[in-house]
């Protein structure tokens, strides 16, 4: 069998089951991949020895009655703690920190027979939109712009992940989406994120951005591959205060494609001033395709929409600050270099400013000013009501019927690197202008690829579904993906 890095997870399972292939080949052919890789910079510790003894265990273990991913090799973003191997969340703040645990969604990927090739690259605690702030340095799309070399982000922060899966190097990757972190990045490189329901995947072992925000998911090369994943990865976590004790049902059962009688909403609220005509095109012609699969298609409101990103770059921040502030230097991780005569103070002000990178500084202080005393009103309590209300807006819409929203997933195609200057944060804010509703609401969200823009580079498409509803959410794309038979990759240069 040729290309073994290029199977789906479904495909490489159901060749293992039939003894057709054997994990050591499939993982060698990994390991060999992400070798050549270098100028991707996707993988940034990478662990083949615990790799081949995971896979020598699957191939023992195989047959019809293993586990759904095992013998499967993975990429896990950097902000997993995974034992014994660095967990740094690309920052220098963490240089050396090897956890003494097991995040809860990477033992539950290890019982489901899954092999970590190592960690991916990822923004700097999970800040950022174009992988641009890891301390590991830039992640690099494998897609390139028509006859241009130019650099192009793979989008953030799950971007080593994205670019990884995208380049063939793993399977699938594990991802998390504060703002649209899986979301953004599957569609910048033409594969599919979900972002699952807040609380279907445990948050515990995962290093936190903001707490009421962050959930895990898969990358994957197909929706298939997401629902196999995805099902690994849920279920109820007693170390997770916020974890759902909620059944997880049979996720790769429910792609039938069959979506007749289903109503797919088109909230008029994401026609935003200036949204490139391919983006326009992108979404008429996916709303053209769900309504040839015999989907209703109904126009709805989301009022409260324009309001989404001040809040979201209101609560996020102000989480950050709060979850950020165990880094101090005592306990693990930087510790600056003390002049003689500093005190515990300037220990903690050098260790921060040396070990946290410009944009988790600036978040920090962001989050930190409106927590104090004088603006927590006006800025923080203000931000969660407006937030009840955009989760309003989402409960009044399926309360009506809708059983699921398309939306673009992105304002544009990927960028190049270094375009999208630091000196306006705001111009990069903007790329989660369709993502962030969804988090602050706690809904499920895909990103699914369904076109090239006339640079040849992917577009996505997003659909946002009822609350603890993935299995229909996954078969709402999987009937999008059907229909738009997007099967293009990118031409290798690497």
């Amino acid at each position: 069998m040729s290309d073994l890095t290029k199977l789906t997870i479904a495909a490489a399972r159901d060749a293992m089951r039939k003894g057709e292939l054997t994990s050591a080949d499939l993982t060698e052919a990994c390991l060999k991949a992400i070798d050549e890789a270098g100028a991707l910079n996707a993988f940034v510790h990478k662990t083949p020895e615990i790799a081949r003894e995971q896979a020598r265990a699957a191939d023992a273990r195989r047959g019809a009655d293993a586990p759904s991913l095992n013998g499967i090799p993975l990429g896990i973003k950097d902000l997993f703690c995974t034992k014994g191997v660095p967990s740094q969340a690309a920052s220098n703040i963490l240089e050396g920190f090897k956890p003494e645990y097991e995040s809860t969604v990477t033992t539950q990927l290890f019982a489901s027979g899954a092999v970590m090739l190592g960690k991916l690259n990822m923004d700097e605690f999970a800040m950022g939109s174009s992988n641009e702030t890891s301390c590991y340095g830039d992640v690099v799309n494998p897609w390139r712009r028509g006859n241009d070399d130019a650099a192009l982000t793979p989008g953030g922060s799950s971007g080593g992940s994205a670019s990884a899966v995208a380049a063939d190097l793993c399977l699938g990757a594990t991802g998390t989406d504060t703002g649209g972190s899986i979301r953004q990045p599957a569609a910048f490189v033409g594969i599919t994120g979900i972002k699952p329901t807040y609380g279907r995947c445990s948050r515990w072992g995962i290093v936190a951005f903001a707490s009421s925000l962050d959930q895990a998911g898969p990358m994957t090369k197909d929706v298939r591959d997401a629902a196999i994943m995805l099902q690994a990865m849920s279920g109820h976590d007693p170390k997770d205060s916020t974890s759902a004790d909620i059944p997880v049902p049979d996720f790769e059962a429910a792609l039938t494609g069959d979506i007749r009688g289903k109503t797919i909403g088109i909230p008029k609220e994401y026609r935003m001033d200036g949204m490139p005509a391919e983006i326009e095109k992108l979404w008429a012609d996916g709303t053209a395709m769900l309504k040839d699969a015999g989907a209703k298609i109904v126009d709805i409101s989301l009022p409260h929409t324009k309001y989404a990103l001040p809040a979201y770059y209101v609560i996020a921040p102000a989480e950050a600050s709060s979850n950020l502030a165990r880094y101090d230097g005592v306990r693990f991780g930087h510790r600056a270099k003390l002049s003689h005569g500093d005190g515990i103070t300037e220990m903690y002000e050098k260790t921060r400013a040396e070990g946290f990178g410009h944009e988790v500084q600036r978040r920090v202080m962001i989050g930190t000013y409106v927590l104090s005393a004088g603006f927590y009103d006006a800025y923080y309590n203000r931000a969660r009501r407006v937030r009840a209300l955009i989760k309003r807006d989402f409960d009044l819409a399926f309360e009506a019927g809708v059983d699921a929203i398309l939306t673009p997933a992105t304002p544009s195609s990927a960028f190049g690197l270094g375009e999208m200057a630091e000196a306006d944060p705001i111009q990069m804010y903007l790329n989660d202008v369709f993502t962030v509703t969804v988090n602050l609401a706690g809904l499920p969200g895909i990103a699914v690829p369904t076109g090239l823009d006339g640079q040849g580079l992917p577009l996505g498409l997003q659909l946002i579904g009822r609350p603890w509803e993935e299995a229909d959410l996954l078969n709402v794309a999987y009937s999008l993906e059907r229909a738009a038979g997007f099967v293009a990759k990118p031409a290798r240069w690497w």
